[in-house]
């Protein structure tokens, strides 16, 4: 790691305290700076063996990998299905957020002291079971679950964290829907929900 270290991290353990104790976030921020910074100059996300870190951070895990230049959005990618280790997907994502989000150009490394980044490690997702759209409204727990809508050919997610911005579970599932490409008083009988919680991990944007 580089002197762009304090810039990158000086937020990260103001965090409430979670399921992954400081040493755990802090080696999870400098694994996700430490493979945007490999990307400015080779192709690819940092390798990461595994086997080196603490158990816990070896478990299959999904993360989801936030970047921001003060309050401007500089990339977001993650990931929803846990086929890997955390810390290795942690790697892949933080990459991904800042090179290949398609919504943005690649991060250059003049912007790299100035970033912040932010992941949420998400918990196994729990599958709902409701007979109705009030039922599944009644179910949802506002500021703390992320929701996943599942229907046909649609996998979308919104994070806990858009709870920031949209209090309302009915609100919630609208904007959930409208990123399916739904209209947002659609449903049907095969709509699925999954929910799941994140840890917070890094600066705030």
């Amino acid at each position: 790691m580089s002197s762009n270290d304090a810039s990158l991290n000086d937020l990260s353990l103001n965090e409430p305290a979670g399921e992954f104790v400081a040493a755990h976030r802090r080696t999870l921020l400098d694994v996700a700076a430490a493979s945007i910074d490999r990307g400015f100059s080779e192709q690819g996300a940092l390798a990461v063996v595994a086997q080196d870190y603490p158990e816990i951070l070896r478990q299959t895990r999904a993360s989801f990998v936030t970047l921001r230049i003060g309050r401007k959005l500089r990339g977001c990618m993650g990931s929803l299905l846990a086929t890997e280790p955390l810390v290795v997907n942690v790697a892949r994502n933080a990459h991904m957020a800042a090179f290949r989000d398609p919504r943005f150009t690649p991060l250059v490394r003049e912007e790299f002291p100035q970033l912040a980044i932010h992941l949420s490690l998400l918990s196994p997702p729990e599958p709902l079971a409701f007979a109705s759209e009030a039922h599944l409204l009644s179910l949802v727990r506002p500021g703390i679950d992320g929701l996943t809508l599942i229907e046909g050919s649609h996998r979308v997610t919104l994070l806990p964290a858009v709870w920031e911005t949209l209090s309302d579970p009915r609100d919630f599932l609208i904007q959930l829907k409208r990123k399916a490409g739904l209209a947002p008083d659609y449903w049907s009988a095969t709509i699925q929900m999954e929910r799941y919680t994140a840890e917070s991990v890094g600066a705030e944007g």
